[in-house]
Formats: structure tokens, C-alpha cells, sequence
């Protein structure tokens, strides 16, 4: 059946996008992590803008379930067909998800693309959609507040490719479908020039790695607008060819080699757009690669330096910043001081983890494990595992993401160090109980692809739970809930809505125990009521004969409560 163009863009078409756009990313996530060779050669861009897009639809996602709650809430005869989130509603959801969950270089730079097309649409007031000339002008807005955004833009990167796409929306006709093919077109065809404009993608036979991923975001864009996606294969190819290649130099870093700022670091930033303008400034003098996006009192920086504390005391005089991240690139060797030492022998295996407390990295650092710890709203980024990888020095490790989200972060990270030369599992987990449940059954002294079936097997038959409180109203899988409420959540879906926490957790063990179970482990966060535990043990001693259980406290660890049933 013939395809009817798409004239309008509206808050449907956002959430459309978005989640075509977190799909198409995950699929091109490894090969473009594969050729990010610029700014830094650290494998990490395709997996930085999926997770950039991934909080962007999440943040439209949340708004889309508001006004479902709302128009619930509703006389079924007052309610409108046609109820739902606002276009200014849905693109400002998603240019402020893509700003605070924006990762890395090019991650920072999409958002910024996202907010400046978010500014043009929002500016229409409480229309429900925009046509082609909308759409034609938040590209250009986009391509242009984005290239304001870095302090010294440089071509042949995503900033080239989006200044493409704004260019041949500006030839398109007055449907969005046209824009959206144009835009593509053009960003396809700058995507294919890159190696020419930065010496270090024609070294390493490569198209820039963020282009890439802008291109991909555009094609989910045509897929949007006329309901059909591009032809199979027409986003370009991510390696180049030419007879001179050198696979040697293939994701070489630039700078023939030499290296860069050893940190990078990312926060968001509460302050004033005069104090932005002073931060910019100092942390153009401290770094390279410098992005701050943003505005109206939030805002996002990214820099790469030497001196990670300078850059974050820099925005500590500007404001308030949080979700500090710092990661460690990792170039060359380690210099040192005085007489050389002897390069430290690797260990046969080791267990990296991710844990959510500091009570809980004790206990995983106490079982042997290299731990790297993800504090409330501030999960690692793939860079971030590799170089706890690299800290385990081991010829074999097996990984531990505890955390559903972590997925694609981890399989990056694990691609990344088999680059490396280590032999790397990944396991998995869900939560953190499950990845007690592994460690307890490690053992380094047995064949590695025995150890990690025992491990896997062990995390498998370890059902989890998480009691938590609900942040704001919404659908759930229970119910509706609203604000303050506490939720039980079991294999990651909500399974009790009620006022108090030691009811529900409760109710939460029961539903668990009554599949079976012969241990169960509790682990405490820092704001769950004291006596909790105490109830839960009571509970199990009195109602459940030969289940044991173990309690552990795990610090700041974002949910009141873990649990887990083995």
C-alpha cells in the first residue's frame, strides 16, 4: 500500500522518533563505538548516544503517561479523543531528558541538536504540530546552537553533518517527509566527506563515529515521517577504503599518537547563563573538547583535561554541579617517578562489578571483586567499566552490570577490553543480589567457561526485588501510583502500591517465598527504617521453615530495600 506523506510533526511523531531512534542506535551502537578514533580513540560514542536517547524518550515516555493519568482520572464523557502531551510538551521532554542524561562528546552535541530543534517547536505555542517549514527551521536552529555550544568546533564531525542536514532541508518542499529525506540525504553525503576534512578518520579508514550516529538519528526521522524507513544499507558505511590504508592505525587516537587530557569530565550545572560564560572561559584554558549545553539555569558540561579537580572546583565557583562523572582515558603508559617498577603481574581472573552503595562495594571488594560504584542517578559510563577492567589487571574477568540499564554500557566496555587482550564474560545481572549470589559461588581456581556457567547459572535462579518510593504519579504495572507512595517491585516490575514501607516489603517476600526459595537475602539503604529487617527475619523464621536469611547494610544505594530469593 502506497505511503501517505506525513505534512505534520506533532507530539506523536516526538515519541515516534524517539523510540526509533533508540532502536536504530542499538543496533549501530558496537560498530559505532568500533571507528570513534576523534576526539579520543575510547570506543565509546555509539553506546554514549544511545544512552543520550535513551533518557530522551524516557523523559517523553513519562510525559505521554502524565496526561494518560490525567485524562484517567477524568468523567469518561469529558474526555477528548484527542487528549495527550502538547508538541512544546513532548520536544521539551525530550531536549531536557537528552540533557541530563547526555554522555560523552558527541552525546552532549545531540543534545544540544535536539534542544535548539525543541527552542523552534516550543516557540509555536500550543499548536499541535508544525509542517515542513517548522521542521526546516529547528534543523537550522539545531545545526547552528549546537556548533555555538563547542568552544572550538572543528570539521568533519557530527558538527558538519548537522550544518548538511540544515542545509538540504532548506531545498525541501513543504511536507515533513521531504524534509526529513532531504536533511538525511544531505547528512549522508557530509557523513561520506569526513574522512577528508580530519586527517585522523583518513588514517584510520573511518567516517566520524558522532556523524554517524546523527545520521542514524535522521533516518529514524524519515522512518517517522512517511512511515518508512530508508533503504536497506543507505546510511553509510562506517569504514572507508582507500589504497593506502594502514590497518595499524586503524582507531588510533589523535594527534599522530600523542596523547590527550587524561580526564574527562561531564556534570550538570545549576548556575546563571553570566557565570556559564566565566566557566567557558576557565575551562577553555584548563582542557580541550569543551561542550556546555544547555540554558535557562541548567546546563550540561563536558570537557577533557589534565586536571579533573580544577575543572570540577571551576563549577563549583560557577554553581551547583552534580552527576559529577570522571573518566580516566587511559593513554600510554603510566609515568612514573624516581626508579621504574617493575610492571605489576596480571592475576588469571578476577570479578568486576557495579554496585549501587558503598556498604555493598565493601562487601563485593571483601569477596575479591574489583567494584566501581554507580551512586543514585549517576550510572557508569562504558569508559568508566573498561578502566575498572584495566585496575582488576587480570587475563580474564567476568563482569557484573547489577543493573538492567547498564546492558549496553556493559557489552560495550566488554568489547572494548577483549580489544584489549582480556578474555571478558559478561554476566547479566539485574540487581545487585544477583550478583551476590555469582560471587558466592566464584571460584578462580576452576576452568573460566566453568566458573562462568556456575556464576551465570547461580545469578539465574536468583529472583530480585526492590522496594522504593515512587518520585511522581504514574501508570504502573500495579496501578496507578502517586508521589511519596511505596512501590514493591519484583524482576523489575511494580507488584505493590501502598503507604508503608515494612507492609510492602512484606508483602513483597510473601508473593516471592511462595514459588519457593531456600535463602533470601536483604540488603538495607540508608533511608530504610531500622526495624525492617528485623520484621522481614521475624517473618521468614515464623512462616517459611528451612528458608535462611542474610542482611546486609548498603549505604546510599538509591532504593530503601534489595531483595533477593534464592
Amino acid at each position: 500500500m502506497a505511503q501517505v506523506p506525513q505534512r505534520f510533526f506533532d507530539a506523536l511523531a516526538v515519541r515516534t522518533w524517539c523510540g526509533l531512534s533508540l532502536r536504530a542506535l542499538g543496533r549501530a551502537r558496537e560498530e559505532i563505538d568500533a571507528i570513534n578514533v576523534y576526539p579520543v580513540a575510547d570506543g565509546d560514542t555509539g553506546t554514549n548516544l544511545y544512552l543520550t536517547v535513551e533518557s530522551a524518550a524516557a523523559a517523553v515516555e513519562a510525559v505521554f503517561a502524565a496526561h494518560e493519568v490525567d485524562a484517567g482520572a477524568g468523567d469518561a464523557e469529558d474526555r477528548d479523543e484527542e487528549d495527550g502531551p502538547s508538541l512544546a510538551d513532548a520536544v521539551g521532554a525530550m531536549a531536557h531528558g537528552a540533557l541530563i542524561g547526555a554522555r560523552g562528546n558527541s552525546g552532549t552535541i545531540l543534545a544540544q541538536l535536539l534542544r535548539g530543534m525543541a527552542q523552534v517547536l516550543s516557540a509555536r505555542g500550543d499548536s499541535p504540530h508544525t509542517g515542513g517549514s517548522g521542521l526546516r527551521s529547528a534543523l537550522r536552529h539545531a545545526a547552528e546552537s549546537a556548533r555555538n555550544a563547542v568552544a572550538r568546533p572543528v570539521e568533519g564531525t557530527v558538527l558538519t553533518v548537522a550544518s548538511a542536514a540544515a542545509d538540504a532541508a532548506d531545498g525541501a518542499g513543504d511536507d515533513c517527509a521531504e524534509v526529513a529525506r532531504a536533511a538525511y540525504e544531505g547528512a549522508r553525503a557530509a557523513l561520506a566527506a569526513t574522512p577528508g576534512q580530519l586527517p585522523v578518520l583518513e588514517r584510520a579508514g573511518v567516517v566520524d563515529a558522532g556523524g554517524h550516529g546523527l545520521v542514524t538519528v535522521l533516518a529514524a526521522l524519515v522512518e517517522t515521517c512517511p512511515g518508512r524507513p530508508p533503504e536497506r544499507g543507505a546510511v553509510h558505511p562506517a569504514r572507508v577504503e582507500h589504497d593506502d590504508a594502514d590497518p595499524a592505525v586503524e582507531c588510533a587516537a589523535a594527534g599522530d599518537g600523542e596523547d590527550g587530557p587524561a580526564f574527562e569530565v561531564i556534570y550538570l550545572l545549576e548556575a546563571d547563563d553570566a557565570a556559564v560564560a566565566r566557566l567557558r572561559q576557565r575551562l577553555d584554558a584548563l582542557g580541550d573538547s569543551l561542550v556546555v549545553v544547555g540554558g535557562d539555569g541548567l546546563w550540561n558540561v563536558h570537557v577533557h583535561v589534565d586536571d579533573a579537580g580544577a575543572a570540577v572546583e571551576a563549577g563549583v565557583e560557577a554553581g551547583r554541579p552534580y552527576r559529577i562523572r570522571i573518566t580516566h582515558f587511559g593513554h600510554g603508559d603510566v609515568h612514573t617517578t624516581g626508579a621504574e617498577r617493575p610492571p605489576r603481574e596480571r592475576a588469571q581472573r578476577a570479578v568486576v562489578a557495579v554496585v549501587p552503595g558503598e556498604g555493598l562495594a565493601e562487601l563485593y571488594a571483601g569477596a575479591g571483586a574489583t567494584t566501581l560504584l554507580a551512586r543514585p542517578g549517576e550510572p557508569p559510563a562504558s569508559g568508566e567499566l573498561v578502566q575498572a577492567v584495566r585496575r582488576a589487571h587480570a587475563r580474564e574477568v567476568v563482569l557484573l552490570p547489577n543493573d538492567a540499564e547498564l546492558r549496553h554500557t556493559a557489552a560495550a566496555a566488554a568489547e572494548q577490553a577483549r580489544a584489549e587482550g582480556v578474555r571478558v564474560a559478561l554476566i547479566p545481572t539485574r540487581s545487585a543480589v544477583q550478583g551476590i549470589a555469582a560471587l558466592a559461588v566464584h571460584e578462580a581456581g576452576r576452568r573460566f567457561d566453568e566458573d562462568v556457567v556456575a556464576m551465570t547459572s547461580a545469578a539465574g535462579a536468583t529472583r530480585h526485588a526492590e522496594v522504593t518510593v515512587a518520585e511522581r504519579q504514574s501508570w504502573t504495572t500495579a496501578g496507578i501510583c502517586q508521589a511519596g507512595d511505596v512501590l514493591g517491585l519484583i524482576d523489575g516490575d511494580v507488584a505493590v502500591i501502598g503507604p508503608d514501607v515494612s507492609r510492602v516489603a512484606a508483602t513483597v517476600l510473601d508473593r516471592m517465598l511462595s514459588a519457593g526459595g531456600e535463602l533470601v537475602t536483604l540488603v538495607l539503604g540508608d533511608e530504610a527504617p531500622q526495624d525492617v529487617a528485623d520484621q522481614l527475619e521475624a517473618r521468614v523464621r515464623e512462616a517459611y521453615l528451612a528458608v535462611d536469611t542474610v542482611v546486609y547494610r548498603g549505604g546510599r544505594q538509591g532504593a530503601l530495600l534489595l531483595v533477593g530469593v534464592e
